[in-house]
């Protein structure tokens, strides 16, 4: 596969699965509270944040999990787990508190990750750059960062411009957005928990 071909695979396949556009009802609801400043702020430092772990792995993804002797459903179950506790604060309100975190935890956790860079992100990425390997080309790992790049790109104008919604549905409509979010947060931390004992039923019965 071609550094052009395998481009766009990637990057189809990367926004499918980090879905910048489900991002933004989660984003608007865990930065409600903050001004329009530090809700940039904190579209900025998350896509940061995704970008480096996305791009760590895709540059020892494979090295890493090895070396820690952690198998895939491990991490999926970790990252459920984490994203499940979030759900439930969204869910109870305690995310509406303005002393309970700052903009830089949002923004780290669980924006950053696990909900950007989350193990499907990080599994898709080492899978393609083994492609990449596979085929022996620069172009193919070259395809792959631009692929990630360009995801990174639409993830933050998604959040970065987010601000539009907050003006249109004001303080009432994002605590009704902070429930919705905070309900399909738990649904993707529920899958993720599912996928992880999934994987180990595999792994057992392999």
């Amino acid at each position: 596969m071609n550094g052009f071909a395998l481009v766009g695979e990637a990057f189809v396949t990367l926004f499918v699965i980090m879905d910048p556009p489900g991002v933004v009802p989660i984003f608007l609801a865990l930065t409600g509270a903050m001004d329009a400043k530090a809700r940039s702020k904190a579209a900025l430092q998350a896509t940061l944040l995704s970008l480096g772990v996305i791009s760590l792995f895709a540059l020892a993804g494979k090295q890493i999990l090895h070396y820690l002797n952690v198998d895939l459903p491990a991490l999926q179950g970790a990252g459920g787990l984490l994203l499940l506790l979030v759900a439930l604060e969204l869910l109870t309100g305690k995310a509406d508190d303005p002393n309970h975190s700052g903009a830089s935890n949002v923004a780290l956790v669980p924006l950053g990750t696990p909900l950007l860079a989350g193990p499907g992100a990080i599994v898709a990425v080492i899978l393609f750059v083994q492609q990449a390997d596979d085929a022996g080309g620069a172009g193919g790992y070259l395809g792959v960062g631009l692929a990630i790049l360009g995801v990174h790109i639409g993830i933050y104008l998604a959040m970065r411009f987010s601000s539009v919604i907050v003006r249109l549905i004001k303080r009432g409509g994002i605590e009704v957005l902070t429930r919705i979010a905070g309900l399909l947060l738990a649904a993707i931390a529920v899958q993720l928990i599912a996928s992880s004992i999934y994987g180990y039923i595999k792994l057992f019965t392999a």
